[in-house]
């Protein structure tokens, strides 16, 4: 076998392994060019994912965040009758879970349109938040929220804004309504995997809420 025959080899195979889908993507890609990928990866609004890894990586640097293998992202950009509450594994940079989530009930009906930080808004809050500790309250088993951006969503706790499950944030109620139901402000997720989240992303990870928002766009520190 000549040399010209194994360089040919060898240069096919490792542009086989370049288009592996599962193949991990390089940490030394720049930020816009690993959210790419990995949106591309995961087929979802590659917006989201590069404003959620942007907020993501500057909070890992504050030491903000104590479980750094997951990122969660709920895309307010999509209807609330479509999968659009994501939770990412960093590490291995796959999809654990995606499913519904519900926004405030003044938010709007089938979209999420207006967003507030106020007291008995009845709104969604945009922005990132880091996640707290699991507690059983008036909703079962939930987990505590802090919102992390000033004058955006930093009265998350005394909004009790908080994660929690939700019977009209399921598939049935999205087939009877047309949309997911809304919540008071929680981004409420399906009572039957509620517990699954709750355990996997506890304890001081990254949660984005997001929605091409302007006025959040220009505001919020973390992005910009």
């Amino acid at each position: 076998m000549n040399k010209y025959f194994i360089t040919l080899l060898i240069m096919s195979f490792f542009t086989l392994q370049s288009f592996k889908t599962d193949a991990p993507i390089s940490t030394s890609a720049s930020a816009s060019v690993r959210s790419s990928l990995l949106a591309g990866k995961l087929n979802i609004n590659s917006e989201a994912v590069r404003l959620a890894i942007t907020g993501y990586e500057k909070l890992k640097q504050l030491g903000k965040l104590t479980n750094i293998r997951y990122l969660t992202i709920a895309d307010f950009s999509k209807p609330s009758n479509e999968e659009r509450f994501y939770i990412i594994d960093m590490q291995n940079q796959v999809m654990l879970m995606q499913t519904l989530v519900a926004h405030g009930r003044n938010s709007g009906m089938l979209f999420a349109k207006s967003f507030s930080n106020k007291s008995a808004s009845f709104q969604s809050s945009l922005g990132f938040y880091i996640t707290g500790n699991p507690y059983n309250g008036k909703h079962g088993t939930s987990l505590e929220l802090n919102g992390v951006e000033l004058g955006i969503n930093d009265q998350a706790k005394q909004r009790a804004i908080v994660i929690h499950g939700a019977d009209y944030v399921s598939n049935n109620f999205v087939k009877t309504q047309g949309y997911a139901g809304r919540s008071l402000g929680c981004p409420a997720v399906p009572n039957k995997e509620v517990k699954a989240i709750i355990q996997a992303i506890k304890g001081a990870s990254c949660l984005f809420v997001y929605a091409p928002n302007s006025s959040y766009l220009k505001k919020s520190v973390l992005i910009n």
